[in-house]
């Protein structure tokens, strides 16, 4: 499990953090995150390209990538108040499914063995399965709760002969034992699939689903917050998986499946960074950015913000736990935006 570096394009790190490798525990020792690349599309079903989306999502940026990145909200710097390091991408050959996903389950596994957080660029939505079993495998299955914002389920059974693709990882995900279907919430679902038959199955293993009608009935808030409740019951952690298809595709439009009518950009990098703020994320995944179908970087950059917005979140809370503060986003910027 050394270091394989970068399995298309050049070998850098996510907005130039350190390198570590995962066959050196000294790499990765005290670190609260390592980001992992996993460049696979062996699992889609429509449009691929979501190989190249780890490149993309490290280096899409119009700011230095010198390992920093104060935020003007949260007064924080993700990359450097929290020790965040980056394990380069996981060996993942398209043409082996199974072999490429149990590479990243025991990447995954081996980051949350050493106390840290794995952030893991996607890559096809097949790879939720090994993200969130790997942490559950450390945490204990059924102690994980999911969110999961998509404009899909991704709890399809079997497609095209196979168990394993990108419409079925959070089936497998609860029948594995490793999260439980009554600690899954789904955000941002719409559209036209899956079947009636599949949302039987979701109704029986009491899935969350909050579809997008429902979200503009009663407003995102409302619905983050009841999510948020259930999340946090009788579970340890949360992780988060963000298919960016969860968003209109008039704002990202570089990704396979695109589903009109979700959120926008700013309603999702909201969401993540309430959630990064009030939740105890162990896990998180960034999915489904294929670059062949972006234009002018507009997929890209967004998911490159939303894993900022989460690392920012991340350091925030921890500051605030540390020093007993509460960050106010009501308060003006010029102010420190610290209620005590």
């Amino acid at each position: 499990m050394s270091r394989y570096g970068a399995q298309y394009g050049p070998d850098v790190t996510f907005l130039g953090v350190d390198r570590c490798d995962l066959a050196d525990g000294a790499s990765f020792a005290g670190a609260d995150v390592v980001v992992l690349g996993a460049p696979f599309d062996g699992g889609t079903s429509h449009r691929p390209g979501t190989r190249f989306g780890p490149q993309a999502i490290r280096t899409t940026d119009y700011l230095p990538h010198d390992g920093s990145r104060p935020s003007l909200a949260l007064r924080v710097d993700g990359l450097r108040d929290l020790r965040v390091v980056d394990a380069g991408d996981v060996e993942m050959f398209g043409g082996d499914i199974e072999r490429s996903l149990g590479a990243l389950e025991a990447a995954v596994e081996t980051v949350a063995r050493a106390g840290a957080i794995p952030v893991v660029l996607g890559g096809d939505h097949s790879i939720a399965f090994p993200d969130a079993k790997g942490v559950a495998n450390v945490l204990g299955h059924g102690r994980v709760s999911m969110l999961h914002f998509d404009a899909h389920a991704d709890t399809g059974d079997i497609e095209f002969g196979s168990l394993w693709g990108h419409g079925q990882p959070m089936r497998r995900l609860i029948e594995s034992g490793a999260l439980r279907g009554d600690r899954f919430l789904q955000i941002g679902l719409r559209g036209y699939w899956p079947p009636p038959e599949t949302l039987d199955w979701m109704a029986g293993q009491r899935m969350r689903s909050y579809e997008m009608t429902e979200i503009v009935h009663r407003g995102l808030a409302e619905c983050l917050t009841e999510a948020f409740a259930i999340a946090t019951d009788e579970c340890d952690g949360v992780f988060l998986s963000v298919d960016i298809d969860v968003c209109d595709p008039g704002h990202a439009p570089g990704t396979g499946t695109p589903e009109p009518g979700g959120l926008t950009a700013r309603e999702l990098l909201d969401a993540v960074r309430r959630i990064c703020l009030e939740l105890p994320v162990v896990g998180v995944d960034v999915v489904e950015v294929s670059p062949p179908y972006d234009h002018a970087d507009i997929t890209a950059a967004l998911a490159n913000r939303v894993v900022l917005e989460a690392l920012s979140a991340i350091a925030r809370r921890g500051r605030d736990a540390r020093d007993g503060t509460r960050w106010d986003p009501s308060l003006p910027l010029l102010t420190d935006r610290t209620d005590t």
